[in-house]
């Protein structure tokens, strides 16, 4: 059995940096500061998605672990998150560090949020692949697999998100401000369109 070493990864994708919980915070949070109601719309959408996925994550480490064994436990490793959390589902990454809004990022400028989006969601979908390496239960397997899609598609709208932005502004100014702040360049630039 090797589930231990499979829910130590899950436990990453609930609360590891690149997991579900900051991904989720981290959409619905950026979407104050868009300044186009589709940006918002956006976020909205694959932000609650993305606390979907923090659902499936946690079903799927609590399945793995419920029931489990003293010999089980320590044959696996899982001893130290035993004593803190017994099996209950806690927000870390696989290295054992508890959740923190510090690996997520919120800039306020749409350009940089949407950059940073479309990275989280690359870094997701990578995480994921090691995942699916790992992962000889094929009932995992196929739920992984289908939240690793999930990544390539939200990467695919925010980068429609960011050229729907960037053709909104000025193509040579684009990057020399921050719309969220300079309320009269981005009226100009939005005029000019």
């Amino acid at each position: 059995m090797i589930y231990f070493f499979i829910s130590d990864y899950h436990f990453s994708e609930y609360g590891g940096p690149d997991g579900e919980l900051g991904a989720s915070l981290r959409y619905l949070s950026q979407r104050f500061t868009m300044p186009l109601p589709e940006l918002k719309a956006t976020l909205t959408d694959i932000g609650t998605e993305e606390l979907n996925h923090l659902e499936m994550i946690g079903a799927i480490v609590y399945q793995l672990t419920k029931g489990l064994t003293e010999d089980e436990i320590k044959k696996q490793g899982f001893e130290d998150y035993f004593v803190d959390h017994t099996t209950g589902v806690y927000p870390q990454s696989a290295g054992g560090s508890p959740f923190t809004a510090a690996s997520m990022q919120v800039k306020g400028d749409p350009i940089t949020d949407l950059h940073e989006n479309m990275a989280a969601e690359q870094k997701a979908r990578s995480t994921y692949d090691n995942i699916l390496r790992f992962c000889d239960d094929y009932d995992v397997k196929d739920a992984i697999r289908f939240l690793r899609e999930r990544e390539v598609v939200h990467y695919q709208r925010f980068g429609e998100n960011l050229r729907l932005m960037t053709d909104k502004l000025d193509e040579k100014n684009f990057y020399a401000f921050n719309p969220s702040f300079d309320k009269k360049c981005f009226k100009n630039c939005m005029k000019k369109k």
